[in-house]
């Protein structure tokens, strides 16, 4: 079976959702946010205070 590129790390509300997102082969983290998920929803890489992207640890032994 192969393994989702992208998974969901947080979840908070309902109707105003935010999610962090990791890819699965990079570790980038990405915030999505909508105020409701049936008309559209941004999406955004997280950066550090420096303005690096913020990376999760991969790993690759799976």
């Amino acid at each position: 079976m192969a393994k989702d590129r992208f998974v969901e790390t947080y979840s908070q509300g309902i109707s105003n959702v935010r999610k962090i997102i990791v890819d699965t082969e990079t570790g980038v983290n990405y915030l999505l946010i909508s105020s409701n998920m049936t008309t559209g929803c941004g999406v955004t890489i997280l950066v550090d205070q420096d303005g690096k992207p913020i990376i999760t640890p991969i790993d690759t032994n799976q």
